[in-house]
Parts: C-alpha cells; structure tokens; sequence
C-alpha cells in the first residue's frame, strides 16, 4: 500500500500546492536565520485546506502551523512542504512527529534536508506508515533555499551585491548626486531584496555621503536587517541614521573596523547599542573581509546584501565573495562620475564570465539584471 502511494506520479493540482508552500514561505524572508524559509499547505479531497510556514527561530515550524489551522481536519490529509521534515529536538519539537501525531496520510516534500542534525524525517516518516514522495517542484525548491544551503557548505553568509547605475556604469555624477538615477520600480525591487536579506553591508564612504537608514520597506511595513558599516577609521558620524536603534534586532548595526580607528569614537558609537568588531588589516587598509564573514555567520547572519558603494562592492568582487549579483540599469549617459565597481577588477577577459546573467525584468524603464556565481549557480 504505502510502496504504490509513493510510486504514484505528481498530479497538476499537486505541484500547485507545492508552488503555493514555496509562496507562503516568503512571508517571512529575511525572519529566519540559521534556519531555511520552509512552507507547507495541507490538502485534503483535492482542496487546500491549510497553510503555514516558519517565522523564525523558536517559532513554529511550518508543518506545524499548517496542522495547527487545519485542526482535525488535518487528519487523512497530505502535507506538501518545500524541505524534508525535520526528524531532531532543538528550540521546537519533531515536525515528523506532529505530522503522525495528526494522523496525515501522506508527505510531499520538494528537497531532502542535506543537515545532518535535522535529517532522517523521510524514514521516520515512513516507519509510522505516513506514505512519503520527493522531488516535486526540486529545482525551485532548491533555488528557493540556495543561501541557506550556501552557508551550510561553506560556513560563511551568501553574499548578494545590489548596484544602481546609468547605462555607462555610473552611480554618481563628478558632483556626487546619485539620488535618484534608476526609476521608483528599481527603488522597490532594490527594498525587496533588502527584505530578503539579514544584513545589509555599506561602505563608510556611502554613509557619510549619502546617510540612508538602509531599512527595508515594502506593502507598508518596514524591516531592519542588521547594518554592517565597513569603516577601519571610524569617520562615519554617532548621528548616522544607519546607527539609529530600530527593530527587534539588537544589536540593530555594527561597525567593521580595524586598530585605525579612534577609541573615543568607537566608544560612543557602543554607547548607543552598535556593535563595534575590530578586525585585522586587509588589503588597501581595509577590514578584513574573510573575518568579518565568518564572524556574521557566528552572529546567525546568513543572506547579506551589499549596497555600496563602488569601492565595496569592488572589493568584495576582487575577492571572489559576491555569490548573487542585481545590477539596476537606467537609460542615462553620466560620463565621468564614480563606477559602480571599483577595486582592482579582472586582469584577463576570460574572468569576465563568472557569472551566469540574465535579464530578470524591466523595473519601469530600467534594466534589471541578476547574474549568479557559475559555481553556486
């Protein structure tokens, strides 16, 4: 019995409510590191009766919250969820063991959980009859979570780079006016992935230039990812809105800085609730950038997200730490101005193809392009 259930071949309806798990997980975007964006929607008689999804640590798992909507009706029905269920104790319970405890009939799941400390939820499953089928809806599945299984591998946050330039690659005129050279619509997109991220990490150059909050505001509501400030003289201003504390997040931005850095500066920023990490000299006088990346994956920092400025965003491509990258593209020629990368950049031409790029969208008249690293991609 259990052997031909899960033999049988994805239904159209099915993969809907696979599409529908992997919608609902967003609501908590950027909400839920160390652990994956997870969605699960209960169907029953071909009807979606209940969905839910993970709002971060300590909050209910997705399974969870589904069953919790559907109540007793949750009983016969079929979980689809976008990761393998979770088969260990940490700050919540067993999701494999809710989902027997609820009596479902069956389990839909998109990826295997590749943790070793959570994984087995299949078996389990299985073992107490629940009939168990992978693979639905994979690959989206897996791009879904690619950050997430990105730092599980390599131990450090999935690094996005984010770019607003003119068509000449500019993201200020000689003056320094940058605001605003892509249209509203890139604005948004640019916020939307803000809220995906945990971190946004800015040069000092970009805070004394441009002072942004760097907050993420979308439908109405605004988020606060921790605020990275990359900064080995701590020039930037106590005043700074990037400092403001704001959100649940505390501490809510820190500096990156290195022995350069004046005490008495360093020490009223801390005052104010900013975390101040001194790290070791890198090139050009810089925080090392390797330390500061493992040190925000110590701090449970798994997606971050460079904003600027030109010299950042260079630095971090000369090291080969940029996993994602969105350039905003507007129809205008500046000429001169500052680039939107700067650092020392590729030597030969055949590195100029590191990335897999593609035309995502038009924001408005804007271009907007994501280019993936080929070997995370």
């Amino acid at each position: 019995m259990g052997d031909a259930r899960e033999n049988m071949p994805f239904e159209p309806f099915e993969t809907r409510a696979m599409a529908r798990a992997l919608e609902v997980a967003r609501n908590a975007a950027g909400q839920t590191a160390p652990n994956p964006l997870v969605g699960c929607v209960l169907v029953k008689d071909g009807q979606m009766i209940a969905e839910g999804w993970h709002e971060g640590p300590g909050r209910d798992h997705a399974e969870v919250m589904a069953l919790k909507a559907a109540g007793d009706d949750a009983k016969g029905a079929t979980a689809f969820v976008t990761l393998e269920p979770c088969n260990h104790t940490g700050r919540t319970g067993p999701c494999t063991e809710a989902l027997i405890e609820a009596g479902v009939a069956g389990v839909v799941y998109a990826v295997a959980d590749p943790n070793p400390i959570a994984a087995g939820g299949a078996d389990r499953l299985r073992a107490a009859g629940v009939a168990v089928r992978s693979g639905l809806c994979a690959r989206d599945g897996r791009d879904f979570i690619r950050p997430w299984l990105h730092t599980l591998k390599h131990k450090r946050p999935f690094i996005v780079g984010k770019t607003a330039m003119s068509l000449d690659g500019r993201i200020a005129t000689s003056a320094g006016e940058s605001q605003w050279i892509t249209a509203p619509e890139s604005r948004a997109a640019g916020h939307a992935l803000r809220r995906q991220a945990d971190a946004i990490i800015v040069g000092a150059n970009t805070v004394i230039a441009d002072d942004p909050a760097l907050t993420a505001r979308c439908d109405s509501e605004t988020r606060y990812p921790l605020r990275v400030v990359l900064d080995s003289a701590a020039r930037t201003s106590p005043g700074a809105k990037v400092y403001e504390r704001n959100g649940a997040r505390v501490p809510s931005a820190l500096i990156a800085t290195t022995k350069l850095a004046d005490s008495k500066r360093i020490a009223a920023l801390e005052e104010m609730g900013v975390e101040a990490l001194v790290l070791s000299v890198g090139e050009n006088g810089r925080p090392d950038l390797s330390t500061l990346l493992s040190a925000l994956f110590e701090r449970d920092i798994h997606t971050a997200m460079i904003e600027g400025g030109g010299e950042v965003l260079g630095a971090f491509f000369d090291a080969g730490l940029i996993d994602e990258m969105h350039l905003f593209i507007a129809p205008k020629l500046i000429g001169g101005g500052k680039p939107a990368f700067g650092g020392a950049g590729v030597a030969a031409l055949e590195d100029a193809s590191l990335f897999d790029f593609e035309l995502a969208e038009m924001d408005g008249p804007d271009q907007h392009w994501v280019g993936r690293k080929k070997e995370t991609a």
